[in-house]
């Protein structure tokens, strides 16, 4: 289970007896079709003074009410945040029939505060089941109480969510931490690192990069010992957000994005058992004008792998050019671009940014206009969150990454609220088309615009 900025680990049940989810890769792509999907929606620097909420979505095209939030969720406290989330059973864990996914667990950014929801008494219509006041471990994962660096894991008990402690060894934290995937057949699991909750809270400042407060590292830990036993320095590897392993669950090398070099980098295990990490993927920054900066990353901020044990395709998104790319990986050494889609941006062609030198495109991309029936809406933002469905066949997109960071970059996303595509994905040759009947305008919510971010369907997703 990935929880994004706030890593929580379960402490109940022991791995290979607790369910549900899926065997095995494959039988997880022959799983139904996804017809609902949860996303945390968030009021939090939007001037909409109101609890962030969980969004259900209607995404099955034989339903009326398809492409539409049918139920909303709100949280009891105003300025969470929430941000990724996570299952309470973790598919790599198959095989008890006792026990079920059937609470989702929504970290906030913010607050600290864990909220846990059912989702399986009644799935289109989730309930609040348990608020945790995690107030002694403020922003843990990213800092300690006063804001400053600190990487680590939040414990919970598995069956009653009670916070339990942390995970790694006592003293034993990573300087920064944000993501994290582990491999219990390797008895690792490696962490990312993206700043200081002080660094980041209110906005980007480039001058924190040149005084090394961002992230630029990989942390490997001991599985079973919870403690770090070695620190991965990347090339070209600024602001380690999303990592994933391939999915074979022998798998012994994944990828992260890298958000502000804009590089993809494999890790891998070595014979003698230690880990390495290396750029297969770059995308060039763009000279332009008119900017705050003389040349514009990319700015990766999400990733996925296909779910199969072949692994075949890597997405990610780059949220400042404003495009959504597919390689396949079948050598995973040596990615290779099939797809790729502009979902707006910043240099779309007509807006303030003028490039001025592109070592990728031609020209300076179209604006784009979704068309759902016969209204049109132009779409001036950019992809962020993706997730892909269980047979690979669609991707579901959403545009806010973090609302200081929106505010700052997108501010009409802050005024308009973001949206939601959906995109059909060719799984033979590789490409990547807009679904033009589906679109989700979270600009037009009861309460005013808001900022929609991390998606996952009920039972479990690509990512697992």
């Amino acid at each position: 289970m990935s929880l994004g900025n706030t890593p929580v680990v379960f402490a109940a049940t022991k791995c290979g007896d607790c369910g549900p989810g899926y065997p095995t890769p494959q039988e997880a792509m022959k799983g139904p079709r996804e017809e609902i999907v949860y996303l945390p929606c968030i009021y939090r620097n939007t001037g909409t003074e109101a609890p962030d909420y969980l969004a259900t979505v209607d995404v099955d095209p034989k339903s009326p009410q398809y492409s539409q939030v049918i139920h909303r969720l709100p949280m009891p406290h105003l300025k969470d945040e929430l941000h990724h989330s996570g299952w309470n059973t973790c598919s790599s864990c198959f095989g008890d029939s006792t026990k079920s996914r059937n609470k989702l667990v929504l970290p906030s950014f913010i607050s600290s505060r864990i909220y846990v929801v059912d989702v399986g008494t009644e799935p289109r219509a989730p309930k609040l089941h348990k608020v945790i006041e995690a107030k002694d471990i403020h922003e843990n994962t990213l800092g300690d109480p006063k804001g400053n660096g600190k990487g680590g894991f939040v414990l919970l008990d598995g069956e009653t969510f009670e916070v339990k402690g942390t995970w790694e060894r006592p003293g034993g934290s990573a300087p920064m931490g944000y993501d994290f995937w582990y491999q219990p057949r390797h008895n690792v699991m490696i962490s990312t690192e993206w700043a200081a909750p002080n660094v980041l809270r209110d906005g980007f400042n480039p001058a924190d990069v040149e005084a090394g407060l961002y992230g630029k590292h990989l942390h490997v830990w001991d599985w079973q010992r919870h403690e770090i036993v070695q620190t991965l320095l990347m090339p070209d590897g600024h602001i380690p957000l999303e990592i994933r392993f391939l999915h074979d669950p022998a798998a012994s090398q994944g990828f992260v994005g890298c958000a502000l070099s804009s590089t993809i980098q494999r890790f891998y295990k070595n014979e003698g058992g230690t880990w390495s990490v290396e750029k297969v993927i770059e995308v060039p920054p763009k000279k332009v004008k008119g900017w705050m900066l003389p040349e514009m990353p990319g700015l990766i901020t999400d990733i996925l792998l296909s779910l199969s044990l072949d692994d075949r395709f890597l997405y990610f998104n780059n949220w400042l050019h404003g495009d959504m790319r597919q390689y396949d990986i079948s050598d995973p050494k040596r990615p290779r671009l099939v797809g790729q889609i502009f979902l707006g941006g910043s240099i779309v062609k007509g807006g303030p940014v003028q490039v001025l030198e592109d070592q990728e495109l031609k020209s300076q991309p179209e604006p784009l206009v979704v068309k759902r029936l016969s209204t049109p809406l132009g779409f001036p933002w950019c992809p962020q969150m993706i997730q892909l469905s269980l047979d690979g066949k669609r991707i579901y997109v959403t545009t806010s990454l973090y609302s200081d960071w929106d505010k700052q970059f997108y501010p009409d996303l802050i005024r308009e609220g973001s949206v939601m595509l959906q995109i059909d994905v060719d799984t033979v040759k590789g490409g990547l088309k807009l679904n033009p009947n589906f679109l989700v305008d979270f600009g037009k919510e009861p309460l005013g615009p808001a900022l929609a971010h991390e998606i996952r369907y009920p039972g479990g997703d690509c990512t697992f």
